[in-house]
């Protein structure tokens, strides 16, 4: 029934003796019979599916008892209300004296929506968020993996492609920083690979025009002290 009601009725109870699950479900029954004529009757309700089970959650503590009722309806808001405030005239439980009092009726459609909602402004945010990237950001991209699958070696070392055929080098740390400069479109860059310089970075500098591309600590300043000593810089 809770796949398709339109509204759940939450009630407390608490009653002045032990009572169980039973006594409460035929309280319900046996206080509202008659109270509303046939058409809200609650048995006549349940047989033609209009009314879900009736859900009782009862503990009881120090000869008291206390708990929650949950009614599933498939009915309007006007009659869902009456027969909220028919619960609440039960006085009894079994032998004992109680109280029923309806602490809200929930709306599920109501529910379900905002649940709708929500998934919605994930699925907009998530599924959605490449599509709405613009022209230019897609060309960069394919520029870039363009760009990036141009990396090539040089003697076994990371280079860009026009390092071989190219009258000035730029010679770098390591492979991430070709990759770097390849995406910005200098193709001409070759790693050194460590703080001692290869012999085939040396002999590239004997006749091309050289520019030093390192980072400013202690490997960088190795690196270029070196490659003044065997190549030419």
């Amino acid at each position: 029934m809770h796949d398709t009601a339109k509204y759940l009725v939450h009630a407390d109870i608490t009653a002045d003796g032990v009572v169980e699950r039973s006594d409460v479900v035929g309280a319900v029954f046996g206080q509202t019979e008659g109270l509303l004529g046939d058409e809200l009757d609650l048995r006549e309700l349940q047989d033609s599916a209009k009314v879900g089970r009736i859900d009782v959650e009862i503990d009881s503590e120090n000869g008291q008892s206390f708990g929650q009722v949950t009614i599933a309806t498939s009915l309007d808001q006007v009659e869902t209300a009456i027969l909220g405030a028919a619960l609440e005239t039960i006085d009894r439980v079994g032998p004992c004296r109680s109280t029923i009092e309806v602490r809200r009726i929930e709306d599920v459609r109501a529910a379900r929506r905002r649940e709708v909602v929500e998934r919605a402004k994930t699925l907009l945010t998530d599924a959605f968020d490449d599509s709405m990237r613009s022209s230019r950001d897609l060309v960069e991209e394919v520029r870039e993996a363009v760009r990036v699958e141009d990396i090539t070696e040089y003697e076994g070392l990371p280079a860009g492609p026009n390092v071989a055929d190219s009258d000035a080098i730029v010679v770098v740390e390591g492979r991430a920083d070709v990759l770097t400069l390849l995406r910005y479109g200098v193709k001409n860059a070759v790693a050194v690979e460590g703080t001692d310089v290869p012999d085939a970075i040396a002999a590239l500098t004997g006749d091309r025009t050289v520019t030093a591309f390192l980072d400013g600590d202690r490997g960088g300043e190795l690196i270029l002290k070196e490659l003044a000593q065997v190549g030419s810089v």
